[in-house]
């Protein structure tokens, strides 16, 4: 007797955005409790600039992108798009969202950094969201907050620049660093020494 299967069908960006509406009906998506198959790789890309691009072309729809956001999820250094029943692998070039304005309230200690981000995202930087900054080898600074489980936004180069105007000294183990306050929290940029 011959067995006949079904065949799989390839993962498709119409498909899962029809999917993911579906999912998030109700409210944010738990994503983090979904687990379905793997199902491929599809050619999404989100850039540095937090631009999203499907097959080489720029989503230009940021209902869909934030759709897509929405059903984000980090395993490792690997992004997905998942649903609860699918699964597909996506590129991300750096971080996946991009925090592009940031609100300060306060002063000192005392004070909090509110940021949005491109996808509608907002987060108040403390220890659920903290802040980190990366250098790269010109001593040129990335710096990031946490959104969501495992994802990051890049801040940039304008709302960064804003903040380090607002920096104070603080502590960061046993050295003196220029920083950024948030909710009692000391989040540090570069040491006073380098300074």
């Amino acid at each position: 007797m011959t067995q006949t299967h079904k065949p799989v069908k390839a993962p498709t960006a119409d498909g899962l955005a029809a999917a993911a509406r579906q999912a998030t009906q109700k409210g944010p998506p738990p994503v983090h409790l979904w687990n379905p198959p793997f199902c491929g790789d599809l050619d999404i890309e989100i850039r540095r600039d937090g631009t999203w691009f499907y097959l080489g072309t720029p989503i230009g729809r940021e209902a869909l992108v934030r759709l897509f956001a929405s059903i984000l999820k980090r395993e490792g250094d690997a992004y997905f798009l998942v649903t609860p029943v699918e699964k597909v692998g996506i590129r991300v070039v750096d971080a996946p969202f991009l925090a592009v304005d940031a609100d300060v309230t306060g002063t000192g200690e005392t004070q909090q950094i509110r940021f949005t981000t491109n996808v509608g995202d907002t987060v108040t930087a403390n220890a659920d969201h903290p802040i980190r900054v990366t250098l790269d080898a010109q001593g040129e600074p990335s710096p990031y907050v946490h959104i969501r489980r495992g994802l990051e936004a890049l801040i940039d180069r304008k709302t960064f620049y804003r903040l380090v105007d607002l920096a104070q000294s603080g502590k960061h183990g046993e050295e003196d660093w220029l920083g950024l306050w948030s909710e009692g929290r000391f989040f540090p940029i570069i040491p006073m020494a380098e300074l």
